[in-house]
């Protein structure tokens, strides 16, 4: 890895190269880029994995999350973890975009595999206040917030101008599911030694990814001291020009420009400002996609943190699961949700319609969960089936918004691809799903006593809720379609 010439902006804001450095190309620090991010998120969504593979073992066998109150303190654990997320994760984002990426990534890391391993050893202690598996999730709530800003800029900082973004993102994003299905198969292989070392395990993990990544990643191509091809650099200057480095030699395009550019630029005296959190409020498209995340993440994260726990009391075949059998059976519905986000990606890409993608797949999941919950039991074949074709079609639109949709609108023309605007869109979107997904499984824990028929139905409502704010949004872009066509 090659040192900047000179210490870049705190997250690699956009700047010149070193004089006489050659434009070259981006393709080893890409993959580089590409498999740090990936592993890294994949690491905080293995170690949020374990709170679902031991409820099962928690509500039979550990106070105070047994008896008849133990699914509704189950989903208050879940919230607590998930309202602090959501809430830290606005500012988080705002954080992101003033910090240094890797350093405050790295720390997260760290900071998290500590939160995770604390509640593992709750059980190695013999604790059972509910108020200290509460407060090691709010605290694992609040560092966990920063990971999701920080991949986002630093992909965006890398990928931000690829004319195939959204089968990037959704083959990328497919870290989310490929964590869950790695924290499924750590937690449950080893809960038979008790469900501590569930914990434990994914503790270790993003902890020594954490190390990892303070030591290797690169934030932004200034760091390495490489230019990236077509990068529009905004300047402040009365005319309101615009530069475009296109990877040419540095001497020919130093001739192109007044003298004065290079300076400025190397100083980091033109570097945009960073956008204010009401100001990324109002950018076109970021509330409708937003709210709909809201829903749409309410609907995944119920799954995420209540699937095992609903395998393992509805029988399959006649047959109830164990837990460790459940909680691995669950993985179905992540390695849908990985084939979806890709697809999802791939098809926003193809159409160039990022709402109708999501609207369709949205759409498509309400009959898919429909038929999951009603002949889901009638085999083992059936199950897997019919959760695989629901995590397809569920975590598609979740993917795609999460990745692609909040860098279209963290980057969009109406603030002149203003890089440092992209942490503080994603967070504000990522935030905004993430309350949806606090709510997901606290309401889930009360309504489930009432029978699964009504959690079922609380997700339809929740899917056609999400359709609704992308509605005209859909309708723009195939207007939009028609329009150029004819």
């Amino acid at each position: 890895m090659e040192a900047a010439a000179a210490a870049p902006p705190p997250h690699g804001g956009p700047r010149a190269a070193a004089r006489g450095a050659p434009a070259r190309g981006l393709g080893r620090h890409e993959y580089a880029v590409l498999a740090l991010t990936f592993a890294s998120y994949a690491a905080f969504h293995a170690s949020r994995k374990p709170p679902s593979i031991v409820k099962a073992a928690l509500s039979t066998e550990w106070a105070p999350f047994s008896g008849a109150r133990g699914p509704h303190r189950l989903g208050e654990l879940d919230v607590a973890f998930l309202s602090a997320y959501a809430l830290a994760m606005f500012a988080a984002g705002h954080l992101a975009d003033r910090a240094d990426l890797r350093r405050l990534l790295g720390a997260a890391m760290l900071a998290s595999g500590a939160a995770c391993a604390a509640l593992g050893a709750a059980y190695f202690f013999d604790v059972h206040a509910l108020a200290f598996f509460a407060a090691a999730q709010v605290a694992s709530g609040v560092v966990q917030s920063a990971g999701w800003p920080c991949v986002v800029a630093v992909m965006g900082n890398w990928f931000g101008h690829a004319s195939k973004r959204g089968t990037i993102m959704g083959v990328w994003n497919s870290h989310t599911s490929v964590g869950n299905i790695a924290g499924s198969v750590l937690a449950a292989a080893v809960l038979e030694f008790g469900w501590g070392w569930s914990f434990l395990v994914p503790a270790f993990v993003i902890a020594a990814l954490g190390v990892v990544v303070l030591v290797f990643l690169v934030a932004h191509p200034s760091e390495a001291g490489l230019e990236v091809q077509a990068m529009e650099i905004e300047m402040n200057g009365d005319g309101g020009e615009e530069v475009e480095l296109l990877g040419e030699d540095k001497k020919e395009a130093q001739a192109n420009e007044h003298d004065g550019l290079e300076l400025e630029l190397e100083m980091g005296s033109q570097l945009p400002r960073a956008i204010g959190f009401l100001e990324a409020w109002r950018l076109p498209g970021v509330a409708p996609f937003a709210f709909c995340l809201f829903f749409s993440k309410l609907v995944a994260y119920t799954f995420l943190y209540w699937l095992p726990f609903y395998i393992r009391n509805n029988a399959v075949a006649g047959q109830f699961l164990s837990h460790k059998a459940s909680g691995i059976l669950s993985i179905v519905f992540d390695i849908g949700g990985v084939l979806g986000g890709i697809s999802a990606g791939f098809l926003s890409d193809a159409i160039g319609a990022r709402a109708v993608t999501s609207v369709l797949f949205l759409f498509l999941s309400i009959p898919a969960l429909i038929v999951y919950r009603t002949y889901g039991s009638l085999s083992m074949h059936h199950n897997i089936g019919l959760m695989f074709l629901s995590g397809y079609f569920v975590n598609g639109p979740y993917s795609l918004i999460t990745t692609a949709v909040a860098t279209d609108l963290g980057t969009q023309d109406a603030i002149k691809g203003n890089s440092r605007a992209l942490a503080t869109v994603s967070a504000i979107i990522d935030g905004t799903g993430s309350v949806g997904a606090a709510l997901g499984p606290l309401l889930t824990g009360y309504i489930s006593t009432r029978g699964w028929n009504s959690v079922f139905f609380m997700l339809i409502v929740s899917i056609s809720l999400a359709i609704l704010f992308l509605i005209r949004l859909a309708k723009d872009e195939i207007v939009t379609k028609l329009s150029t066509r004819s």
